[in-house]
């Protein structure tokens, strides 16, 4: 299938082969009949994409932060590929489409296929020929639904919510200032409704288009004279009940002109790109205004469970979210209360998008609303696509499930270049990522479904999916006889670890979970030095918070933050004192979310060995992140951050600094493929991975049970 995509890093915009769309759970599979331009957000983003590299820093300041950040934290080599995997990603473009059901995925019950559907969200939506989207971002339609017009679904649906915020009643007044497709959408909306509605716009062309179109009651534009004036006398002299901010400036000047001319105690919603920096005086403080932001679609905008898993919100206690939005808007097409064929300035087939995002980005000619057409007549494949001449296999041929962030810094580039290594498929959730990276890491092939990488010509697979997809990953690699490598976690589930364990046990197939402090070349100075004693260790993680929102704190998919991230350092303590963990208690701080993201946790091992670990979500961004201590048989050592180790004895302190911090990822899938070259076996033994794994969960039992001690 073909999609539109832009690098960030180049701005080069093309229309390629991706591979076609995984179906998950509660999800459709769409083919686009057509998909909306949106000029204000998708233009800045192409515009800012054609920029130069100042040019684009400029424009985002806190992203140079982070990337200065990174920097002092991780050292130049990580901070490089980091900023290197966003400007040369394939960046998808598009988030407001229309088009038909050809797939449903597994627990749908509203849709079918051969439904006409909306569809929303961006890295769902996409300018793309299909396209795969959960259920509460898609809207069902008529059969008889005009697909063009049903395409502004997104761009109504938000247009809807900024009505919805400024809460108007019938006879009652609302300025839009900024007449683009928000604002005539907004506009549309509110005459439907039987509100007064003024147009404001710097263009006098857009003035024009909503005049023309009987969509306002009065159109001026922001230079012409007497103004306000006007804006009082339509409104009685009572200036306007509401104020509807729909442009897209760096000015200060809309949210000032809306202070001028709401009423006393009215409402100012902004719904475009503005700065809402006002002065106080005299508006806003003499009339009481009231500011309110429409958040996007409306309730459930960003809600993982909403939009992620299809959890709805119970409609008597949430009458409007984003999907009833989007219905609303919908029902007012097709009910003809609203006509918006006027808006569809300019139509171009789908083989033309960069011509269109040209005029976007070049304003030769006037327009409002494009859509892209697509080819219903051509036949979609679902064949794996060539992304590398190099068809060699070696002893170890490898497959990718999952290349995001951290694959694509810290796995991928790792991955020895030898004859004995051949390099197989990739496969991703989104068709982008996945053809991204099988070209520039020089895989075979990008690929559509599991049986593409799990075929015979891989014999290991490389698993970097969220975390809830590990466990079922491993096993289905370990069914077709693959070795596998894992990110941390190796699962989420008790039941799925018993699994694991006995279908590792029936096949003798390396199984590894990306523990990568145990190599780090400082943690093996560190090892060397403490010996084989009964050792106390203790290990203080200043992890630094993350919302409860965040996918890592769901407990469905990231599992929290102890499976998730904790795992790593009971692993590190297990290493180093070279036996397994026995028994585990640990409390965590309480927290009205449950996170238990702030805990302590005491482990004792099978040698006599104890460790502490301090994870930390609560504690300052200033501190180190990761320090260590190690006491036995009268010797202490401490590694700070991985940068930094002494060993005190006898005599003065032995000192290794280094200059880039390293954790050892590269040194890890360098020891992962060699062991499997040599002997066929993973550097940690596989006892260690079922220990550290059956010890995270202990620490969530000891935790329940209010720190009582859990045997492992």
């Amino acid at each position: 299938m073909q999609q539109l995509t832009q690098k960030l890093g180049s701005g080069d915009m093309i229309i390629q082969d991706v591979p076609y769309p995984q179906l998950g759970k509660g999800m459709v599979i769409v083919k686009n009949h057509y998909s909306i331009i949106s000029a204000g957000t998708e233009g800045s983003t192409v515009v800012a994409a054609r920029k130069s590299l100042l040019g684009k820093a400029k424009e985002r300041p806190q992203q140079v932060k982070q990337v200065i950040d990174t920097l002092k934290k991780q050292g130049p080599i990580q901070t490089y590929r980091a900023v290197m995997k966003k400007l040369d990603a394939y960046s998808p473009l598009g988030y407001s489409s229309a088009g038909e059901v050809i797939e449903v995925g597994e627990g749908v019950t509203e849709f079918e296929v051969g439904d006409k559907v909306a569809c929303a969200g961006a890295g769902y939506a996409n300018h793309a020929e299909i396209i795969t989207v959960p259920i509460n971002l898609c809207v069902k339609l008529n059969s008889n639904t005009n697909l063009k017009d049903a395409a502004y679904n997104t761009l109504g649906a938000i247009s809807m919510q900024g009505v919805r915020q400024a809460d108007l009643r019938l006879g009652e007044s609302c300025v839009i200032i900024g007449l683009g497709l928000l604002g005539q959408l907004a506009a549309l909306i509110l005459k439907a409704s039987g509100v007064t509605v003024i147009g404001i716009d710097v263009s006098e062309a857009a003035v024009k288009q909503a005049i023309d179109n009987n969509v306002v009651d009065l159109g001026l534009t922001r230079n012409a004279a007497g103004v306000e004036e006007q804006i009082q006398n339509i409104t009685n002299g009572y200036g306007a009940d509401a104020v509807i901010i729909a442009a897209a400036t760096s000015s200060l000047d809309p949210i000032n002109f809306a202070g001028a001319i709401a009423r006393k105690k009215g409402k100012v919603v902004v719904l475009g790109a503005v700065p809402t920096g006002f002065e106080r005086d005299p508006f806003w403080y003499r009339k009481e205004l009231e500011l309110k932001m429409a958040c996007s679609y409306g309730p459930g905008r960003y809600d993982l469970n909403y939009e992620e898993k299809g959890i709805d919100y119970p409609l008597p206690y949430v009458r409007w979210t984003e999907k009833r939005n989007m219905e609303a808007f919908q029902n007012l097409i097709a009910t003809k209360r609203i006509d918006i064929d006027y808006l569809t300035t300019h139509e171009f087939e789908f083989e033309k998008a960069k011509d269109a995002f040209d005029l976007v980005v070049s304003k030769e000619e006037p327009f409002t609303g494009i859509a892209l057409k697509y080819d219903l007549e051509k036949t979609i494949s679902k064949s794996k696509i060539p992304t590398s001449e190099n068809n060699k296999l070696g002893k170890i041929n490898i497959s990718f499930i999952g290349a995001g962030s951290y694959a694509q810094g810290n796995l991928l580039p790792n991955i020895p270049e030898t004859n004995e290594v051949g390099r197989v498929g990739v496969l991703t959730n989104t068709g982008t990522t996945s053809k991204r990276v099988a070209e520039k890491f020089k895989f075979q092939f990008c690929a559509t479904q599991e049986s593409d990488v799990l075929d015979d010509k891989t014999n290991t697979v490389f698993v970097a999916t969220r975390h809830d997809s590990h466990g079922p990953y491993v096993l289905k690699s370990l069914e077709a006889n693959k070795n596998v490598f894992v990110e941390k976690p190796l699962c989420l589930l008790e039941s799925e670890l018993e699994s694991i364990i006995n279908l590792q046990s029936k096949t003798n197939k390396a199984v590894m979970v990306g523990f990568n402090r145990r190599f780090s070349p400082l943690t093996t100075k560190l090892k060397k030095a403490v010996g084989n004693n009964p050792m106390t260790m203790i290990y203080r993680i200043n992890s630094g918070a993350i919302p409860g929102d965040n996918w890592i704190q769901d407990l469905e998919i990231g599992g929290g933050r102890v499976l998730g991230e904790v795992c790593h350092f009971i692993d590190y303590l297990t290493y180093l004192n070279g036996s397994l963990p026995v028994k585990i208690s640990a409390s965590a701080l309480p927290d009205a979310n449950q996170l238990n993201d702030t805990l302590n946790i005491l482990v004792q091992f099978e040698n006599g060995s104890s460790g502490v670990i301090g994870y930390y979500a609560n504690g300052s961004k200033s501190l180190t992140k990761e320090y260590v201590e190690v006491f036995s048989a009268g010797m202490s050592a401490t590694l700070n951050d991985f940068k930094e180790l002494k060993i005190y004895g006898k005599g003065k302190p032995k000192k290794d600094k280094i200059l880039n911090q390293n954790k050892g990822q590269k040194e890890m899938v360098s020891a992962f493929v060699n062991g499997l070259l040599t002997n066929g076996k993973a550097p940690i033994p596989f006892e260690d991975i079922v220990a550290v794994t059956k010890a995270s969960f202990g620490v969530l039992e000891s935790v329940k049970r209010g720190g009582q001690q859990v045997e492992i």
